[in-house]
């Protein structure tokens, strides 16, 4: 038995095309928010997509975009996708491993209660984000579960510095466009729905 998890063909070949360099933290957002616009259009998955840059030298290694419902995996979401490709891409489970340089996580939002966890068992040394607030569940309906109260100081506390927002009207068109174009909000179990209803 095995399951395998794959990045869209559009995705691949958006990849090929970026420039090996993304230098500005606004350069590589702005390629993220691209991709999660991207993934809506071509009905390829949810508004999200992330991307693992170099920190301090913007060398992209890839960008990823959710994958949840083309996968049938509730676990496919962007980080997780880009995460593990970067870790398979790299050759190593662990992104902040003795001899690497530092490697830092650029989403087009906070990231969910699951992906949280990701974050902190990668190795990332820098997580940017387009922002934090309630807009992205306001505004699409999705369900980003019981985020620690003091997720940006737990993350800090083990070494992964966090930047806040970064493009965050870009990122919130693709959210309403999303909500205007009558795609699924997978939530599990619907998101608000009581427990054992």
């Amino acid at each position: 038995m095995h399951f395998t998890l794959t990045l869209p063909p559009w995705a691949v070949a958006e990849n090929e095309r970026l420039p090996a360099l993304l230098p500005t933290l606004e350069d590589r957002m702005a390629a993220v928010v691209h991709f999660s616009r991207l993934n809506i259009e071509q009905q390829t998955g949810g508004p999200f997509a992330a991307g693992v840059f170099e920190r301090d030298t913007g060398r992209r290694v890839v960008i990823g975009v959710n994958r949840v419902m083309a996968a049938n995996c509730s676990s496919a979401h962007a980080e997780v996708m880009t995460l593990s490709l970067a870790q398979q891409l790299l050759g190593t489970y662990d992104l902040g491993g003795p001899g690497m340089p530092a490697y830092q996580l650029v989403v087009n939002w906070r990231p969910c209660v699951m992906c949280y966890g990701a974050v902190l068992w990668s190795g990332i040394r820098s997580l940017v984000i387009a922002g934090s607030g309630p807009e992205l569940e306001q505004i699409t309906g999705f369900d980003e579960g019981p985020i620690h109260p003091d997720w940006r100081g737990e993350l800090e506390r083990r070494g992964i510095e966090v930047i806040d927002h970064v493009l965050t009207e870009a990122a919130l068109a693709v959210y309403r466009q999303f909500a205007t174009s009558g795609a699924t909000v997978y939530n599990g179990r619907g998101g608000t729905t009581p427990p054992g209803a």
